[in-house]
């Protein structure tokens, strides 16, 4: 959960100025929502509270993806009711219906009915509409100064030296096992030039990485036919390649970098590679693989087979060899045989997957795959679940022990005392949150100092689970 306090740094007017209490739950694509509405707010004039008590109103960015999740989006809107009372919901799980409210937002209405308004995701208007009604806009002569923000970026919730810029919204797919299209619609892809004037306001804002995200970035410009944008008054097509491209030009001007995350495998991400290659962008790729097998990948209606996706990988390995792949699969698919299984299994030996993550499979409510025959017990897909991370943590484990030895570029993401007894940072293979870090051991030199958010060498001289150990060189 992220809870957000973006108090606002204002002369106090004759009245003070309305506060709006706000909390962002689920990925970083829902956080990039929470960043356009927060940005909104504070260009109207209002403050955010990271507390329900202080606030004239709360806001509840929600996720509505498996059913963890909406339990924990459905508990937090219970809490800011409690606390507060008046509550406004938003998010994936304000797109759902509820048992006997065919409507979107009907969960959330049959569970909490006393909430003031439920919007589904990317609403910025509506829940702006939604906060004027019952919390009136503050009168303000300045409303396009807007503190703390990075220019037309707007507002970020990340740390000021990444961010993640999202490229398009919604999903062409439909994966029997997810219920997101539903949710968020098919692709819409974000005028480039507008895409890449958000990149250009990160970097100049002090961002040395940006995280690109989407429901599915390779996908970027199929519902526009890759029509020709135009950026700093040149032509550019709409288009992943271009667009990458367009950004590591930019980002080696700022000394920065850029990591690609949900990158379907399609045959045109191989174009992609050499740009990795020759060191525009981070040889890392974040691929959603989530099976290897032919059969189960049909029943999940993926857009790859498990045999393409082994021809790709060797591919891209062949372009850049540093390349580093992440991926998430699903263990215990309805229908899944001990053979298809074992296939996995075998996929993950051969492919050797740089950081992989599984889950056991579990019902989403409203997906297709509920549907499907052969439902297995929960304790064998956490058995398989259990045996596939077996393989996927040796290989990870064997991949970290490869770097010792080597210096590597680390981006720092803390250093107490300006690293005098060292820090945490990253390296190219480690997105934040979700991978390893570095870390880092005090310099053995007096004079090296560590700083937040710029880069240092460091050597590496063990590891320690998912992460290594590094002396700042």
């Amino acid at each position: 959960m992220n809870t957000i306090n973006t108090s606002g740094t204002a002369a106090a007017a004759a009245s003070p100025a309305p506060k709006i209490g706000f909390v962002s739950l689920g990925c970083p694509k829902a956080l990039t929502d929470s960043e356009l509405i927060l940005t909104q707010l504070r260009a109207e004039g209002y403050e955010t509270s990271k507390t329900f008590a202080g606030a004239d109103l709360v806001i509840v960015n929600t996720c509505g993806f498996i059913d963890d999740a909406v339990r924990e989006s459905l508990d937090t809107i219970g809490e800011a009711l409690a606390e507060n009372g008046k509550v406004i919901v938003t998010g994936c799980l304000g797109a759902k219906a509820g048992a006997s409210s065919p409507d979107a937002g009907g969960l959330v209405r049959e569970m909490h009915p006393s909430v003031l308004a439920v919007t589904g995701p990317h609403a910025t208007q509506e829940v702006m509409d939604a906060v004027h009604l019952h919390v009136p806009k503050p009168h303000d002569p300045f409303l396009d100064l807007v503190p703390e923000s990075r220019g037309i970026a707007g507002i970020k919730l990340t740390p000021k030296h990444y961010a993640y810029l999202k490229i398009s919204e919604g999903c062409n797919h439909r994966c029997t096992f997810c219920i997101i299209p539903s949710m968020r619609g098919d692709l819409v892809s974000r005028p480039i030039g507008d895409v890449l004037n958000e990149a250009r306001a990160l970097f100049e804002s002090g961002v040395k990485e940006l995280l690109v995200v989407s429901q599915d970035t390779s996908a970027y410009g199929v519902d526009v036919k890759y029509r020709t944008g135009f950026w700093d008054g040149k032509p550019v097509k709409t288009r992943m390649l271009d667009l990458v491209a367009q950004m590591g030009e930019m980002a080696k001007t700022y000394g920065a970098w850029v990591r690609l995350h949900y990158v379907y495998p399609y045959p045109h991400v191989d174009e992609v590679l050499p740009l990795m290659a020759e060191g525009l962008i981070l040889p890392y790729l974040d691929v959603p693989l989530q099976h290897a097998h032919p059969d189960v990948l049909k029943r999940m209606k993926r857009p790859a087979s498990g045999e393409k996706n082994m021809e790709r990988i060797l591919r891209w390995r062949e372009i850049c060899p540093d390349i580093v792949i992440r991926s998430t699969f699903i263990a215990g698919f309805p229908g899944e045989t001990e053979a298809e299984f074992q296939y996995l299994l075998d996929f993950m030996s051969e492919a050797r997957i740089d950081r992989a993550g599984c889950f056991a499979y579990s019902p989403v409510t409203g997906a297709t795959a509920n549907e499907l025959p052969g439902a297995l017990p929960q304790e064998l897909r956490e058995e398989r679940q259990a045996r596939f991370m077996q393989i996927a943590e040796a290989v990870s484990v064997d991949k970290l022990r490869s770097r010792i030895g080597s210096t590597m570029q680390v981006l720092v993401d803390s250093a107490p005392a300006m690293g005098r007894k060292g820090g945490v940072g990253r390296t190219y293979a480690d997105a934040p949150e979700i991978d390893g870090t570095v870390r880092l051991a005090a310099p053995q030199k007096a004079s090296k100092i560590l700083k937040v958010g710029e880069f240092t060498k460091a050597k590496i001289v063990a590891t320690e689970g998912h992460d290594l150990i590094g002396i700042p060189v």
